[in-house]
């Protein structure tokens, strides 16, 4: 990735807003914990120049002076070098022992420097001063050990900042490298698929994490645009191969009928053979536009709860004297009480549907079949079946007769565009039914899948 790009990406943007907040949270916390360290130190300081002063101080419990001077002297031979500063001044401010002289430091815990005489020079000191008796007895001990683990800390936390903050930048900056490739493929896909290249898809690492689960998605998004394309394409092929005999006996129609006028004879038989073709290509293409306004969802602001059973009733009603004119039967068989079989749905669509079922019937089964509709409760669904025990479909066939513009061989010489049970699926789809074909052996039941609208109640 070129530095450009790289100070854009999104993922390192963000890697380094996080390196940035952990190095900040670390130096919030070293600066709290270096307080504390430092007041402790301080705190332990102090006690032990208050320890020295008591320790000093309880050998002129008597009174004698001579064992305060004494106690005073010896303390400040012990300590070497000038770590340790001892005063002891009479009530008129007079030197008497130790190894500062100085009459005018306040009272209580103080700080003294090379300002204050006797103070070596360059050096500081916690000093404590109090009263022994009618004299003064200070005590001050050097800071430079305490400055000194001061600034050892502050060194160490210093390199411990430096190191914190290569640590967040390059673990960002890795993290963010891998993201960005991630990144990098989605665009790479989508740019694939922008090309007309609807076989790429994203590449899955498969750990599960929200990357994945969007690629997931996507590729499945472009499965089903795949699918669609080929669907398309497949359906302009089907179009132009199947309208293809239409249109050009059509066109030898009209001709018959331009030499018959020529010679002056009647073409009113012609004429009427036209109309039919053209009439037979006008319902296909209306058939193709409806199938499509219903699997776009138009119909679907329309859909109220209604009855299956009203809607065989009707089916029942319009075809009984059709299907009696063709030598056949048809019947309704009632195995609901009550509201069972209510489903939410488009009353036009779903008679639709079970009309096209029926037709399917009575176009393709001989005289002496016997059609029945039946409407029954499976737990959450409401099935309805159409059945017959006439010639069936072969089972290879189950599939494909739902295709658009699909017709099986035995049945070419008999009217029709091949999209009825094409629109058959498009309603059912619609309303989140399942289609099921079952062999009667003889005959083919089409069962119906509905989700019951009471939820199984």
């Amino acid at each position: 990735m070129r530095r450009l790009d790289l100070w854009r990406s999104t993922p390192f943007r963000l890697a380094l807003s996080f390196a940035f907040l952990v190095v900040l949270v670390f130096l919030l916390s070293g600066l709290i914990v270096y307080q504390l360290m430092r007041a402790d130190l301080s705190a332990r300081l102090d006690a032990a120049a208050h320890e020295a002063f008591s320790v000093i101080s309880a050998t002129y419990a008597g009174g004698d002076l001579e064992d305060l001077v004494a106690a005073v002297d010896s303390h400040s031979r012990l300590v070497p070098g000038k770590e340790q500063l001892f005063s002891l001044t009479g009530a008129k401010g007079e030197h008497l022992a130790g190894n500062l002289t100085v009459s005018d430091v306040p009272a209580g815990f103080s700080i003294i420097d090379d300002r204050t005489t006797g103070v070596p020079e360059g050096s500081s000191y916690r000093a404590y001063s109090g009263k022994v008796g009618d004299n003064s007895l200070t005590v001050a001990l050097g800071v430079s050990r305490t400055e000194a683990l001061e600034g050892i800390m502050l060194k160490g936390f210093g390199w411990a900042t430096v190191i914190i903050s290569c640590l967040a930048v390059a673990a960002g900056a890795l993290l963010a490298l891998r993201l960005q490739r991630r990144l990098d493929a989605i665009a790479h896909t989508m740019g694939e698929v922008s090309q007309g290249r609807l076989a790429a898809r994203i590449p899955l690492i498969g750990n599960g994490d929200d990357i994945d689960g969007v690629s997931a998605q996507v590729n499945a998004a472009l499965d089903r645009l795949s699918a669609l394309v080929d669907g398309m394409r497949q359906v302009s092929s089907d179009i132009a191969h199947d309208l293809k005999t239409p249109l050009n006996r059509l066109q030898m129609t009209l001709e018959a009928a331009d030499e018959k006028a020529a010679a002056g004879k009647d073409v009113s038989g012609e004429i009427v053979e036209a109309l039919a073709e053209s009439g037979q290509i006008n319902e296909t293409f209306e058939a193709l536009l409806r199938i499509a306004q219903i699997e776009a969802g138009a119909r679907k602001a329309r859909f109220a709860d209604l009855s299956l059973d009203s809607v065989m009733d009707t089916i029942a009603e319009i075809y009984a004297d059709v299907a009696e004119d063709n030598g056949m039967t048809l019947s309704v068989r009632k195995t609901l009480q009550g509201p069972g079989g209510l489903v939410h749905g488009d009353s036009e669509l779903l008679t639709q549907l079970f009309a096209n079922l029926v037709e399917n019937s009575l176009r393709h089964c001989p005289r002496g079949t016997q059609i029945e509709l039946a409407v029954r409760r499976d737990g959450d669904l409401v099935v309805a079946t159409v059945a017959d025990n006439g010639p069936g479909i072969p089972k290879d066939e189950h599939d494909k007769v739902f295709q658009r513009l699909y017709r099986l061989d035995k049945s070419r010489s008999t009217s029709g565009s091949g999209l009825g049970l094409s629109l058959v699926r498009a309603i059912a789809d619609l309303h989140s039914a399942v289609i099921r074909l079952e062999d009667r052996a003889p005959g083919l039941a089409v069962n119906v899948d509905f989700p019951a609208a009471d939820g199984g109640r």
